[in-house]
């Protein structure tokens, strides 16, 4: 007998009650009627031998699983209990109830199941079905932990279908899985998966399913993945290498900032430069925080905001101040040189070029060496951060390879910044990445995936499972399921009122956004050609 053998019984009988009634049998009667049982059996096995007969195959399997019950019962490792197992068909009428109750009589004998009808106790049987925990017919069969086990569904609850919901995928019950991740207590999401399980494929099919929804989606893409997705919908394409790279001037204050704007602006500065030269020491904070007011004081801005409006200074301007700061800034200004007048000066030190403004907005990192990703990274949220000051409206920030940003402790403690503050905004913030260990092994990064009401883990790496297991608290067989389940499924998890929700997932996408999301090589390929002809 499968495991879940009930549940093709319960999706298809849908105009039946299905009551499964359980009934626990004491230790000392289960071993005593076993003893019993063990015994006819053997008796049997004898008389057949004594006469010369062939042994019975049914009768000796039967012997040899009591004799293994008894076993299991008297270690402890099983249980007996009596079960019965009642089916009620209703209709409108004789003939269609007649055709029902065929239809259900052919379900049970595809599952070798011999059902009898109570035609001489209908009322006893009727009230057995109903959710009154009587059992008034009392026909029951004996089962074991197992097979007992074996026979529940375990059908998950129905997927969630929010009213303003997009479509995710599947369930594993085959129904379409809507949610509307702006309904839920907080709005972010986390999308964790090995490299070719379709983390990305899901990630710029959910943007454009929010695009459709008015949502404003800013994107931070390493690798150069969604410029057609960005062309498609009419999107601003930002690159930050190339011919055509922006220049973004990390000493930018918001559009109608506060009087703590030049506090707040001090303090990214400080961690965008600790990723810059890989740390600040404790003595060099103070004369970081001097020479950044010394430069706006340079530019004329102050803390009274109308003095907001005129230009920022660069990031040259601070280098300059540091240097007359003494030897401590001295030895700032030379390390922040490659940055500031140095070969990197057209990212950092220049005034901003381009606004991220616009329904899809995408900064493209592709190009930059390695080193530069992670700052770039920085300064492309902190440059979406400021553009949220604006007016209220959906938005969602999308950081693509989160890792890039998690590995540097600057960078963490700004994603978690953003994790914490994105709801004041009404905005929502997708963290994907494929290296769980840079997320998970920080006390920064296990809190940006606890202020995720949405969680979404497709198929995982051996070398991962076991601390992806260990900060979901997934299952045996969760865990099994994530290392097997084919590219594009893995599991939803969604925080509720009641705790948590688990729902199997398969993302599904149709031919036209299929076109605009995949990342095959051999797709990609074919698709140019197409184009070229």
């Amino acid at each position: 007998m499968s495991r879940g053998w009930l549940a093709p019984l319960l999706h298809a009988a849908r105009d039946a009650d299905v009551a499964l009634h359980i009934e626990a049998v004491p230790p000392p009667l289960a071993a005593d009627r076993l003893r019993r049982q063990r015994a006819r059996l053997e008796s049997t096995r004898r008389l057949e031998a004594e006469r010369g007969r062939l042994s019975d195959p049914t009768v000796a399997a039967a012997a040899e699983d009591a004799e293994d019950l008894a076993a299991r019962l008297a270690r402890g490792e099983s249980k007996l209990f009596r079960s019965g197992l009642y089916l009620s068909v209703s209709a409108g009428s004789r003939d269609e109830l007649e055709e029902r109750t065929q239809r259900l009589r052919s379900i049970c004998a595809s599952l070798l199941l011999h059902i009898v009808p109570a035609s001489f106790r209908p009322v006893e049987g009727w009230l057995s079905t109903l959710p009154l925990g009587l059992d008034r017919l009392r026909l029951r069969r004996a089962f074991d932990t197992e097979a007992l086990a074996a026979s529940f569904p375990f059908a998950a609850a129905d997927p969630p279908a929010d009213a303003d919901g997009i479509l995710y995928g599947l369930a594993g019950s085959g129904a379409p899985l809507l949610l509307d991740r702006f309904a839920r207590e907080n709005y972010n999401s986390v999308l964790l998966a090995r490299s070719g399980a379709g983390k990305s494929y899901l990630a710029k099919l959910e943007a454009l399913r929010l695009l459709f929804g008015g949502v404003q989606v800013f994107v931070i893409d390493p690798e150069d993945e969604y410029r057609r997705l960005c062309n498609a919908v009419g999107g601003v394409y930002l690159p930050l290498a190339g011919e055509q790279a922006v220049t973004l001037n990390p000493l930018d204050l918001p559009v109608g900032a506060s009087r703590h704007a030049l506090g707040e602006r001090t303090l990214f500065l400080a961690e965008l430069i600790e990723v810059l030269l890989g740390g600040l020491a404790s003595e060099e904070l103070p004369v970081l925080e001097r020479a950044v007011r010394a430069s706006y004081a340079g530019a004329g801005v102050s803390d009274d905001p109308a003095t907001h409006g005129r230009p920022a200074p660069l990031l040259t301007d601070l280098a300059r101040h540091l240097a007359a700061e003494g030897q401590v800034g001295a030895s700032l200004a030379a390390r922040l040189e490659p940055y500031a007048t140095g070969s990197h000066s057209s990212l950092f030190a220049r005034p901003s070029s381009a606004q991220p403004d616009g329904q899809l907005v995408c900064f493209s990192l592709r190009g930059l060496p390695d080193r530069l990703k992670a700052p770039a990274l920085l300064l492309c949220l902190d440059a979406i951060w400021r553009s949220l000051e604006g007016p209220l409206r959906k938005r969602c920030v999308l950081v693509d390879e989160a890792w890039l940003l998690m590995r540097e402790p600057a960078g963490a403690r700004f994603l978690y910044r953003l994790a914490k503050s994105a709801r004041k905004r009404w905005c929502g913030l997708t963290t994907v990445t494929q290296d769980a260990g840079d997320l998970l092994s920080s006390e920064l990064g296990q809190s940006v995936i606890a202020n995720a009401a949405t969680q979404v883990l497709l198929r995982q790496a051996p070398q991962a499972i076991e601390r992806i297991g260990e900060a979901f608290n997934l299952s045996a067989g969760e865990r099994r399921y994530l290392l097997s389940c084919p590219t594009g499924s893995g599991l939803l998890v969604l925080a509720n009122e009641r705790g948590e929700e688990r729902v199997p997932l398969k993302v599904v996408a149709s031919a036209a956004e299929h076109q605009l999301v995949t990342s095959d090589p051999a797709e990609l390929a074919e698709l140019e050609l197409e184009a070229q002809d």
